[in-house]
C-alpha cells in the first residue's frame, strides 16, 4: 500500500513540476532509460564499486552507464549520482533521477534532499525547489539539519530572501550551524544588501558561532560595494590574527578585490603579492582592479604575467575584463588578438565574453564588426543589445540604435535599465519624442523612474527634445539627485536661451548643500555664452578657481572665447587667449573665427585662419567658415582657394542636413537635395511659403548663398536649405496646433533664421529648430534668441 501511494505521490509531484516548471530540460541521451534487466555485468557486485570509482575520477558518463545496468541500485548509490549530476551538471539530470527514484517507489533519505535542492539552486528553479520542500515535509524531514540549511541555501540562491530568513527564523539555534549562518549572510551580500549583512554577521557573533573564512569570502564583496573601509579593514585585521591566511588564495582573492572596490588599489597589489599559490580567480580580480581605476597599462602587464610568469589559463571573466581595458584604451589590434584567443580556445561562445567583445569594436568605432559579432552570438542577453545600442549612439547611428532596440522587442528579450540609458541618448540626437516618450513609460512600467541615471537620461531626452518644462517637473520630482543632475539641467536651460533660470538653478545646487564640479562650470559659462551675459561669465570664471578651487581646463575657456566672441568683443578673446596658462587648441581658435564670421571681421578671421593651420585643423568646420567668411564680402576667389586647401588635405565638407519626426517616423533631408518620396508636395509647398513670405517683407539674405551666381538663383539655392525642406514637410503632414521640430546638424544661418520668422506668421503656427549649438523657438514672427546666436 505505501509502494503505491509513494508511486502516486511521484506521479503528482511530476505533474506539478512539469507544469511550474521554469527550466527547459535540455535534450540528451540520459532522459529516457530503457527497463532495467539483468545481465552479466549488472550482476556483478563489482558494478557498484564501479560507479563510485567513476564519480570519484569526475567521468560522471561513464558511472551512469554502469548505474543503469544494475537491477536495484542501493539508495547510497542513487544519492552519488544525484550528487554527482548537482556538483558538475547537467544539473537537470540531478531532477530526474530524483524523479525516477521516487516512480519506483523508493524513499529519499535526508541525503538526498541536499543534493537534489542544489541542482535547483543552479538551475534557479524556485518552483520546483518548493515542491520538493513540500515533499520533504511530507516524509518528515524538513527540519532536519542537512535539509532545512540546503532548503534555505535554495530559496536564498533563489532570491527569495523572504522564505530564506522565514526557514532560518523557525531553525532552533543548535541547528543553526556555521553552515547555515554562511548561507544566509551570503545570499544577503549577494543581493548587495549591505546593512542587512553585517547586521546578520554581528548577530552570527552573539549567537556565539565563530565565522569562518567561508564567513568572510562572503561578507567582503558586499562591503566593497559599500565603500566601508574601515569595515573591511576590521575583517581583515580579524583574518591576520586568526591565521585565515595560509594558502588562503580565495579570502586572499575576496580581500583584495575589496581593497579595490574602496579606492585602496595599492592595498589590493600587496595581498596579491604576498599570494603565493596564485590562481586565474586571484589574477582576473586584480586586473579588474586595474581596469576599475582606469590603470589599464598595468592590467594589460598582469594579464601578460598571468600567461607568461604564472602559466595560468585565462577564464571568460578575465578575458571580459581584458577586453574592456582594450576598449578603453581604443587598442584595437590587442583587441583583435584577444578575439583570435577567444575563438581558438572556443570562449567566445560564453556571452559575457562576447558582450566585451562588441563594446570593444564599438569603442574602437569599428560598429560594422560589432554588429556582425552580434549577429553571430548563440546566446544573446539584454547586455549584449545595450553594449551594441551604446556603441551606436556614441558613433553616431542613432537611429540605427532605434532600429536594433524594436530588433531586440521582437525577439523577446527584455530590455534592462543599462538597455534604457544606453538608447534615451539616441531619442536626444535624434530629437525622437515620440520614441523618448516610449522610453518613458517603459522605464516607468518597469519600476525603473526611481533610478537617479535613467531619470537623468530622460531628462536630458525632453530638454534635447525641446520640452524643457518637462524636464524641470521630472527634476523637480526626482528624490535622490546628483551632480549630473544638476548639471543635465543647467546645460538644458542654458541651450533654450533661458540663462536667468540656469543661473537660479546653479544658485539652488549651492544652496543645497551639493558642491559643483568642473562640468557645471562649462554649463554656467556655456548659458551666459547662449545669452550674451558677459559680466556674469567672466565673474564665474574667476569664481571657480577662487571660491570652489577647481582649475579652469581646455572646454572652460573655449566657452570663455565664445562669450567674448559671440558678443562682439573680438580683440578682448584674442588676448585672452594669448594669456591662457597653456597652448590653445584648434577648438579655442575655431570658436573665435566663428565669431569672426558672425562679425564678419575678415582680417582677424585670416590671422585665426593662420593659427589653425599651424596647429592642423580637425575637421571640415574651419575650413568652411573662413570660405564662407569671404564668400559674405564677394572675395569668391579667395573662397575658392580655401576650399581648394581643404580638399587638398583630404576633408569633405558635410553637407547640411536636418530631420523632423512625424508620427514616431524620423524624416531626414539635405540641403538641395529631393531624394525624398514627397519632394514635388515639398517643393511646391516651399514656392507657396516664398510667395507669401515676400508679400509680408521677406528679402533673401544672399551672402548665405556660397557661390557666385545671380541673385535670383541665390534665392533658390536658400530656398532648398534643409531646415527649410524639413519644415515644408512639418507643415504638410503636421496638425495646425502641432509644433515643428526641427533638429540641425550645423549651426542655422542668419536667412533661415530670417525666413522662419516670417513662415511662423504666415501659416500661425510655432516652430523649433534645434541646430549644433542651442534651440530657437519661433513663434508670432520671433525667436527666443533674439536674434544672438
Amino acid at each position: 500500500m505505501r509502494r503505491c501511494l509513494k508511486r502516486e505521490e511521484a506521479s503528482i509531484f511530476l505533474i506539478n513540476w512539469q507544469r511550474h516548471r521554469q527550466i527547459q530540460i535540455q535534450s540528451c541521451h540520459y532522459i529516457s532509460h530503457p527497463p532495467r534487466s539483468p545481465s552479466p555485468s549488472n550482476s556483478s557486485s563489482n558494478a557498484p564499486h564501479l560507479v563510485r570509482d567513476y564519480i570519484s575520477r569526475n567521468e560522471i558518463k561513464l558511472a551512469r552507464h554502469v548505474f543503469d545496468k544494475i537491477p536495484n541500485p542501493s539508495i547510497v548509490l542513487w544519492n552519488m549520482m544525484i550528487r554527482a549530476y548537482a556538483w558538475a551538471g547537467p544539473f537537470q539530470q540531478s531532477i530526474h533521477l530524483y524523479l525516477q527514484m521516487l516512480h519506483l517507489g523508493l524513499t529519499p533519505t535526508k541525503f538526498t534532499f541536499p543534493f537534489v535542492l542544489k541542482a535547483c539552486s543552479a538551475l534557479q528553479a524556485l518552483q520546483l525547489g518548493r515542491l520538493i520542500h513540500n515533499h520533504a515535509h511530507l516524509l518528515g524531514l524538513s527540519m532536519d539539519v542537512y535539509v532545512s540549511t540546503a532548503l534555505l541555501d535554495m530559496y536564498a540562491k533563489c532570491g527569495n530572501l523572504f522564505e530564506a530568513q522565514t526557514l532560518f527564523n523557525t531553525m532552533s539555534h543548535v541547528d543553526r550551524d556555521i553552515v547555515a549562518w554562511n548561507a544566509m549572510i551570503a545570499a544577503f551580500s549577494f543581493h548587495a544588501l549591505h546593512a542587512e549583512t553585517m547586521q546578520l554577521l554581528s548577530q552570527m557573533l552573539q549567537d556565539g558561532i565563530s565565522p569562518n573564512s567561508s564567513t568572510f569570502v562572503s561578507v567582503l564583496p558586499t562591503i566593497g560595494q559599500a565603500n566601508a573601509l574601515r569595515q573591511g579593514k576590521a575583517i581583515h585585521s580579524h583574518c591576520l590574527r586568526r591565521k585565515f591566511f595560509c594558502d588562503n588564495v580565495v579570502l586572499a582573492t575576496a580581500l583584495l578585490d575589496m581593497y579595490a572596490k574602496c579606492n585602496h588599489l595599492s592595498y589590493a597589489r600587496k595581498i596579491f603579492n604576498t599570494v603565493n599559490k596564485k590562481n586565474e580567480i586571484c589574477c582576473t580580480a586584480m586586473i579588474a582592479g586595474y581596469v576599475l581605476h582606469h590603470c589599464m597599462p598595468d592590467a594589460l602587464a598582469l594579464y601578460h604575467d598571468m600567461l607568461c610568469i604564472y602559466n595560468l589559463n585565462p577564464t571568460p571573466a578575465t578575458l571580459a575584463t581584458v577586453l574592456r581595458a582594450c576598449a578603453q584604451l581604443t587598442d584595437l589590434k590587442r583587441g583583435k588578438n584577444l578575439h583570435c584567443h577567444i575563438i581558438k580556445s572556443g570562449i567566445h561562445l560564453d556571452t559575457t565574453v562576447g558582450n566585451s567583445l562588441i563594446s570593444m569594436y564599438a569603442k574602437c568605432g569599428i560598429m560594422d564588426d560589432a554588429a556582425g559579432f552580434l549577429d553571430e552570438m548563440t546566446s544573446k542577453d539584454p547586455v549584449s543589445y545595450s553594449a551594441i545600442i551604446s556603441g551606436c549612439v556614441q558613433n553616431g547611428y542613432a537611429e540605427k540604435a532605434l532600429l536594433i532596440f524594436r530588433q531586440m522587442q521582437s525577439l523577446g528579450i527584455e530590455p534592462h535599465l543599462e538597455t534604457m540609458i544606453a538608447l534615451l541618448p539616441a531619442c536626444s540626437h535624434l530629437a525622437a519624442l515620440q520614441h523618448g516618450k516610449s522610453c518613458h513609460g517603459y522605464a516607468v512600467v518597469r519600476g525603473f523612474s526611481n533610478d537617479t541615471s535613467i531619470c537623468n537620461a530622460i531628462i536630458d531626452m525632453y530638454s534635447k527634445c525641446g520640452k524643457i518644462t518637462i524636464s524641470r517637473e521630472i527634476f523637480d520630482r526626482m528624490q535622490n539627485r546628483d551632480i549630473i543632475s544638476w548639471n543635465t539641467m543647467i546645460i538644458g536651460y542654458g541651450i533654450h536661451g533661458l540663462c536667468v533660470e540656469a543661473l537660479s538653478l546653479f544658485h539652488e545646487l549651492m544652496a543645497s548643500g551639493s558642491k559643483p564640479d568642473d562640468v557645471t562650470f562649462i554649463a554656467v559659462l556655456s548659458a551666459c555664452s547662449h545669452s550674451g551675459l558677459v559680466t556674469e561669465g567672466k565673474y564665474w570664471f574667476s569664481s571657480m578657481s577662487r571660491d570652489f578651487n577647481i582649475k579652469p581646463r581646455m572646454a572652460h575657456y573655449i566657452c570663455m572665447v565664445d562669450l567674448l566672441a559671440r558678443a562682439g568683443n573680438l580683440d578682448e578673446a584674442y588676448t585672452f587667449i594669448q594669456r591662457m596658462p597653456f597652448v590653445p587648441d584648434v577648438r579655442v581658435w575655431g570658436a573665435l573665427l566663428a565669431a569672426c564670421r558672425t562679425h564678419k571681421n575678415i582680417e582677424m578671421g585670416e590671422q585665426v585662419s593662420k593659427k589653425i593651420q599651424l596647429l592642423g585643423p580637425e575637421g571640415t568646420g574651419n575650413f568652411v567658415l573662413m570660405s564662407n567668411i569671404y564668400s559674405s564680402v564677394g572675395r569668391w576667389n579667395d573662397a575658392a582657394h580655401i576650399r581648394s586647401i581643404q580638399r587638398h588635405h583630404g576633408y569633405k565638407k558635410s553637407p547640411g542636413c536636418s530631420w523632423v519626426e512625424i508620427s514616431g517616423v524620423i524624416h531626414a533631408f539635405i540641403g538641395g537635395h529631393q531624394y525624398h518620396p514627397q519632394s514635388a508636395s515639398i517643393n511646391n509647398k516651399l514656392q507657396e511659403l516664398l510667395v507669401g513670405m515676400k508679400k509680408l517683407g521677406y528679402r533673401a539674405d544672399s551672402s548665405f548663398a556660397l557661390h557666385d551666381v545671380e541673385e535670383e538663383e541665390k534665392e533658390q539655392i536658400l530656398l532648398y536649405h534643409s531646415e527649410k525642406i524639413a519644415i515644408a514637410f512639418g507643415i504638410l503632414h503636421n496638425s495646425p496646433s502641432d509644433r515643428i521640430l526641427v533638429t540641425k546638424n550645423l549651426r542655422i544661418c542668419a536667412d533661415c533664421h530670417s525666413a522662419i520668422k516670417f513662415i511662423t506668421l504666415l501659416t500661425k503656427r510655432e516652430i523649433t529648430v534645434r541646430d549644433v549649438s542651442r534651440f530657437h523657438h519661433f513663434k508670432n514672427g520671433m525667436c527666443n534668441c533674439q536674434d544672438f546666436w
